[in-house]
Formats: C-alpha cells, sequence, structure tokens
C-alpha cells in the first residue's frame, strides 16, 4: 500500500524546467505567449536564495501554476567548486545578470514579458506564501488577456 501512495504522489508531481538560455527562454515565451521567470541565484552560499528555493519556488501550488503560465530561467552563481557551472553557463548567466541584474542583487526575481520587459521585481527573498506569490503573477497574466 505505502508504495502504491509513493506512486501515485510521484505521478502527481509537477515537473518544471527550469533554463539556464534567456534566448531559448524568449524563443519559447513568444511561441507560447507565457511570461519569463528569472531567478538570479547563489544556490550554495546565499541563504535567503536557498529558502526561496525551498519554500516558493519548489512549492507544489508554485510549480503547479508555472507549469501552465512560465517560462522559468535560473541564473545561477555558486561558489563552491563542486557546484561550478560549465564555462558557457557562466557566460549566460553573466549576460543576463549584465542586462537584468548588473548590482548582483541575491535572490532577485524578475517577472518580464515575451519582449524582455521588467513587469514585476522581488529584490531579496520573497516574504510572503507561495500562493500569494503566484497570486502576484497571476495579476500581470490576467492584465494581459
Amino acid at each position: 500500500m505505502k508504495f502504491l501512495i509513493i506512486l501515485f504522489s510521484a505521478m502527481l508531481s509537477i515537473n518544471v524546467t527550469w533554463l539556464g538560455d534567456f534566448g531559448q527562454a524568449k524563443t519559447e515565451a513568444s511561441q507560447s505567449h507565457k511570461l519569463i521567470l528569472i531567478n538570479f541565484s547563489g544556490s550554495d552560499w546565499c541563504g535567503p536564495c536557498i529558502r526561496e528555493r525551498k519554500e516558493i519556488l519548489e512549492n507544489d501550488a508554485f510549480e503547479s501554476f508555472a507549469s501552465d503560465h512560465l517560462v522559468l530561467v535560473r541564473a545561477d552563481f555558486p561558489r563552491q567548486s563542486k557546484n561550478q557551472l560549465s564555462k558557457e553557463q557562466v557566460k549566460l548567466n553573466e549576460a543576463l545578470a549584465d542586462k537584468y541584474n548588473p548590482d548582483g542583487k541575491f535572490p532577485y526575481t524578475l517577472l518580464i514579458d515575451e519582449n524582455g520587459k521588467v513587469l514585476k521585481d522581488w529584490d531579496g527573498f520573497p516574504n510572503e506564501s507561495p500562493e500569494n506569490f503566484v497570486a502576484q503573477i497571476a495579476t500581470f497574466i490576467h492584465a494581459a488577456n
């Protein structure tokens, strides 16, 4: 019985994809007419980044909403050598930071339209529930429709 419950919950889990290439994200957003959420993170050194990821971005409420309404981009800047990214990914992340996060804020999360226009930003940990975070994003989606 326990196995069936685990299997069933695994089948229900939402699988969202975080892209590392903003160009690919813009193309996907243009084709699907979705908004883009960019998350600048220091995944192995930034406490508020880790908390945002665990409490909001990996929450079922957010993932369920995001799978239907958002193209997700993570620009990660890890410091530990075991977590280093490929040189190509580092260049992509740095180019994205030059454009959207020149002050190097962490965590820094942006909601962007398919043309690259910033609609909303969260500077630091969004101190709210995943449901409220989703509700803020939803207002922009409803306004566009």
